[in-house]
């Protein structure tokens, strides 16, 4: 904790707000996939699931175990997926952070970006198998995707880490 930033004395945020934050992020991430784009093909990055692994990797216990099924419940009905295949996906994430994190407990933030681009890659592999009729053409179109994501991964970190810190010193 940075001295200069330190209130001791600033309200703090309600309980109930402070839990609902990591919730309402991954939340909108998910909505703002609704956003109108004009693109030949989908290559806008799934903001909710890079928002959950960005609170995951960043405030471990923000979230609860069961967080990831339930969110991806609501991504699904937003995105048009097959209902679950979102739910699954991120809840394997999770279970995989899980086991990683068994391991060395302090990393730098290009580990957690190697983490996180190892999982978003499966994650979209996955949904889009399960999306896709038989026979589509996904390579181009998956690998664009994925590249996107990855990349965009580091500024819904930082934007997680930004509200993480407001969120425990407002």
């Amino acid at each position: 904790m940075n001295s200069l930033d330190y209130r001791p004395f600033a309200p703090q945020l309600p309980p109930g707000r402070a839990r609902a934050l990591p919730w309402l992020t991954v939340a909108a991430g998910s909505l703002a996939t609704l956003a109108p784009a004009v693109a030949p093909v989908p290559v806008l990055p799934p903001l909710g699931l890079l928002m959950l692994l960005s609170w995951r990797l960043l405030a471990r216990h923000s979230l609860r175990p069961w967080a990831p099924a339930a969110l991806g419940l609501f991504d699904d009905l937003l995105s048009g997926q097959p209902m679950g295949s979102a739910a699954l996906g991120w809840s394997l994430c999770f279970l995989t952070m899980e086991l990683v994190e068994r391991g060395p407990t302090v990393r730098a933030f290009w580990q957690d970006w190697a983490l996180a681009a190892a999982l978003i890659v499966p994650a979209l592999v996955l949904a889009r198998f399960l999306a896709a009729p038989a026979g589509a053409e996904l390579a181009l179109p998956l690998a664009g995707q994925v590249a996107v994501s990855v990349l965009a991964f580091p500024a819904c970190a930082w934007i997680v880490g930004w509200i993480d810190r407001r969120r425990n010193y407002a």
